[in-house]
């Protein structure tokens, strides 16, 4: 029989993400325009490790299902994991979590959307020889993530590198000297 070929599965924290960029990028609740193209993120996933890419999208649904935006995902190859729980319970941090563990089972490499730490103790259980990154907001991503870096985890920024968005967002970032524009400021 066969092997399977090696796939990459992209596990997408959606809340995090939404947060991140709500709270602490643009101040409010982003406009869809503003929002990730996450078929961006599929093709990025397929092109970094020249593999088909599976993504997993994580949301806490409880009870509501957003119809129009689980049609979306599904449209552009996404599968929508909806998820509901007891009152304060994480339900995606903990799916995330079992996602994380059940994929040590499998051939298969990762790339986790998100800048929680709360993943770094599964996220580090897979760097066995496989590849592993996590992808967000360099400048919110976890600090608990660094010391996995010497591992081998490479971490990817979800604008800068994956070029999710279609218009700049308002960041303020350290800038390599290299790549400073000065028209980007005046």
């Amino acid at each position: 029989m066969a092997e399977s070929p090696r796939i990459t599965y992209v596990l997408i924290d959606g809340e995090n993400i939404d947060a991140t960029l709500g709270t602490s990028i643009l101040g409010r609740r982003p406009r869809p325009e503003e929002r990730p193209r996450w078929e961006r993120l599929l093709q990025f996933a397929q092109e970094l490790w020249n593999q088909p890419a599976a993504g997993l999208f994580f949301l806490a649904a409880n009870n509501e299902l957003p119809m129009p935006f689980v049609q979306a995902l599904m449209a552009i190859g996404y599968r929508p994991v909806p998820l509901s729980g007891a009152p304060g319970e994480k339900v995606v941090d903990i799916a995330i979590q079992r996602t994380l563990v059940e994929i040590r089972q499998r051939r298969a490499d990762v790339l986790l959307v998100s800048n929680d730490g709360d993943f770094v103790e599964q996220v580090g259980d897979l760097l066995d020889g496989r590849r592993v990154g996590v992808v967000g907001f360099q400048e919110f991503r976890s600090n608990a993530f660094l010391e996995l870096t010497a591992q081998g985890l490479a971490t990817f920024d979800l604008e800068y590198d994956v070029q999710a968005f279609r218009e700049s967002l308002p960041r303020i970032r350290v800038i390599a000297i290299e790549d400073f524009d000065p028209a980007d400021f005046l």
